[in-house]
């Protein structure tokens, strides 16, 4: 079967997209690839298709969780088998999908990378036939990436028991320099890249400076109608921002990590179905997130990467029709950010003291803890040894870094329930209701040992076959418990700390400049990098993005704000550019300068000035850093 005639029969698509053939063709031929493509670009059918084409099981490592739950969904709709394994699900329910990728002619397998060097998927591997690998979000494994993940690491080791099963890696955004650490990380045979054009022709991109964030954040929710996602730091001020906008006839809700599952999914599912305008989140919100008719993304504060605000801004206008992407900048923004550096990197002495406190705070003797699993509550930890949670959080990633212990972002635990009652005394209950009762019927049929011990549950297992949603079955197993008929605790989240080898002395532990100080130093080169960014005024916000991804554009965008300010003002002529040009080069061949500086050498008009000054940056002659001008 053809490629085409699968991409026909499963999706109803006449033919690819951009680069989506080249790259299946390469993967689909056994070569080790990396594919390159923005948000919206199809990365999905990049490996769906060459899979259905082969015999044999396609592995899809990725960290989302709801992006797996999507797809998984949408393949089943499709007539095709797909199964997912990821925190939360019990023994049980992961040995029953892994059998099934045996023995049950299914073509997907999506897992999450901290569960593919587990024992029980390793013994089971070798009894499935692999056709290909598929890692999603593929910047992760990289160090020098801008959201490196230390689980992602293992995704190499796994080749050692797949000799000649090709790697499909997908990304949105990556660097130069991390594409090549990507194949690198891979074990790639040979290098082997196909790249979409980062170019987003429909979306403007925006910088709005202003002191007062929320009343202009009011003016153009006002003047653009639409769907909208505005991006903010902190969890508490989703809230904030939601009750704003409420209060002012803008439908809107938040949405953060902390939130309970079943809340995610009911506001998430009332945004996409444009009940709610507006999602006010943090970043945890529009990863897998497929809505294409968002007009516009708002950030009231600013991501500390480009690649983050490249993937964050997007969201919009995935529909191919006009979209805004908007950075609201104040001057304070500057040093807020600058801030981070710190918070993210703390001393290594802090990092220390950070370690020898968790061995106190699990009175770990020196020597043990080799392969500890231990829940952690950071709150709790802060509270006890008086340190402030975002340094210890970040001590901890960097301790995990550099091999001492692993500490795990929130892990989904499934929900439990145990009847307190017997069987009999259950039956004589009355006055549960019809969707009670259904729900008390399910439970029975589905699941056995709940009357003696604490047995797993999953809602949306109970949703599929009572028909009820995630709220309401939340309700009704909390009824229960109020009830005193059971005792249901709900799916929590909670980080854990794993101990990779025994506990050492303070003075033994060494974070490597790898880790540390190579990091911290790319770390700052991207919150510059974003600095320079919003603070510009005569680049084009388009061109700008572009060339931090490596990729070189001869036009402006002509819709920025930068390009729609120039359009406004007088235009120069070929002449005009030329020898002005040649003037400012031979000033620069003296020094470097500020344009002010120029301006005053040259005797020129400022916004003049400002005009030759993107000419020349555009052409790769000049380059602007911290404020001055100097010759590329």
């Amino acid at each position: 079967m053809s490629y085409l005639s699968i991409l026909k029969e499963y999706w109803g698509y006449d033919s690819f997209r951009g680069i989506q053939e080249s790259i299946i063709e390469s993967i689909g031929s056994g070569r080790d690839t990396l594919g390159l493509m923005p948000t919206g670009g199809g990365k999905s059918i990049t490996f769906q298709v060459p899979a259905l084409a082969q015999e044999g099981l396609c592995i899809v490592i990725t960290p989302l969780i709801a992006l797996m739950k999507d797809q998984v969904q949408n393949l089943r709709q499709r007539g095709i088998k797909a199964t997912a394994i990821y925190s939360g699900m019990n023994r049980q329910e992961i040995l029953v999908a892994l059998e099934n990728c045996i023995f049950g002619d299914y073509k997907f397998l999506y897992i999450s990378p901290e569960r593919i060097h587990t024992e029980v998927f390793l013994n089971k591997l070798r009894s499935m036939k692999i056709s290909m690998i598929t890692v999603d979000e593929s910047h992760c494994i990289s160090q020098w990436g801008y959201d490196f993940r230390p689980a992602y690491l293992k995704v190499a080791e796994i080749r050692k028991h797949l000799p000649g099963v090709p790697v499909l890696a997908l990304t949105a955004t990556a660097t130069p320099e991390v594409v090549d650490d990507i194949q690198k990380q891979l074990n790639f045979e040979k290098p082997n890249v196909f790249q979409m054009s980062f170019e987003r022709k429909n979306l403007a991109y925006i910088v709005r400076t202003t002191d007062n964030k929320t009343d202009e954040l009011l003016h153009i929710l006002r003047r653009v109608e639409g769907s909208a996602i505005v991006y903010v730091r902190s969890r508490q001020r989703t809230k904030e921002i939601t009750e704003l906008l409420n209060k002012e006839g803008i439908t809107a809700d938040f949405y953060h990590a902390g939130l309970d599952d079943a809340i995610k999914d009911a506001r998430q599912q009332n945004w996409q179905s444009d009940k709610c305008r507006v999602m006010v989140s943090t970043n945890a919100f529009g990863m897998g997130i497929d809505k294409p008719d968002v007009r516009i993304v708002i950030h009231i504060d600013m991501p500390d990467s480009p690649e983050a605000y490249f993937q964050e801004a997007g969201r919009a206008g995935r529909d191919g029709k006009k979209a805004y992407a908007v950075l609201l900048y104040s001057r304070s923004d500057k040093t807020t950010l600058r801030k981070r550096i710190p918070d993210t990197f703390p001393e290594k002495d802090y990092i220390k003291k950070v370690y020898e406190h968790l061995q106190y705070y699990y009175q770990m003797a020196m020597g043990d803890g080799l392969g500890c699993v231990k829940e952690f509550n950071l709150e709790e930890f802060c509270r006890t040894f008086k340190h402030f949670p975002v340094q210890a959080h970040n001590a901890l990633k960097i301790l995990t870094q550099a091999g001492y212990l692993e500490y795990t972002d929130e892990q989904d635990n499934a929900s439990r329930i145990l009847f307190t009652i017997s069987r009999d005394e259950l039956y004589k209950i009355q006055e549960l209701g019809k969707e009670g009762e259904m729900l008390l019927q399910i439970l029975l049929r589905t699941y056995t040992g709940l009357f003696t011990d604490y047995t797993f549950i999953s809602e949306a297992v109970l949703m599929q076959r009572t028909g009820l949603d995630r709220r309401t079955i939340y309700n009704l197993l909390m009824m229960l418990s109020k009830r005193h008929i059971a005792h249901y605790i709900p799916r929590k989240k909670t980080p854990y700390i794993i101990y990779t080898r025994e506990r050492l002395d303070m003075d033994r532990v060494s974070i490597p400049a790898s880790v540390y100080e190579e990091r911290k130093e790319r770390y700052e080169k991207r919150i510059g990098a974003m600095v320079e960014y919003a603070d510009s005024d005569y680049a084009c916000r388009s061109r700008m993005l572009l060339r931090y991804f490596g990729e070189k554009n001869d036009c402006n965008c002509g819709q920025c704000d930068v390009c729609l300010n120039r359009q406004k003002s007088s235009s120069l002529s070929d002449q005009d550019y030329k020898s002005y040009s040649n003037a400012v080069l031979s000033i620069l061949q003296q020094g470097d300068y500020t344009p002010s500086e120029i301006a005053e050498q040259m005797a020129c008009d400022k916004e003049i000035l400002i005009k030759v000054l993107d000419y020349l940056t555009n052409e790769e002659k000049v380059i602007m850093k911290n404020g001055k001008c100097s010759l590329q």
